[in-house]
């Protein structure tokens, strides 16, 4: 029988695995949208958003499966 914390790791393996690459290519394409739009003085507001949370969630995905153990 498989106990809960079995279920967390196989959680948090499937976002390492398929969430962390998704996120990573949203990050690098918003940070080089920023880079462009900065250069020609337009705004940048919606994609510092988007590029804050992809960081913050790579971040918080490697940190949560480096304390489970994964």
């Amino acid at each position: 029988m498989k106990k809960r914390g079995d279920y967390m790791e196989s959680i948090f393996l499937f976002i390492g695995v398929y969430l962390v690459p998704i996120l990573s290519i949203i990050f690098c394409l918003n940070l080089v949208t920023i880079i462009k739009k900065v250069k020609k003085d337009e705004q940048t507001t919606v994609n510092t958003i988007w590029l804050t949370t992809s960081f913050v969630l790579i971040t918080w995905s490697i940190a949560i499966m480096a304390s489970v153990g994964v």
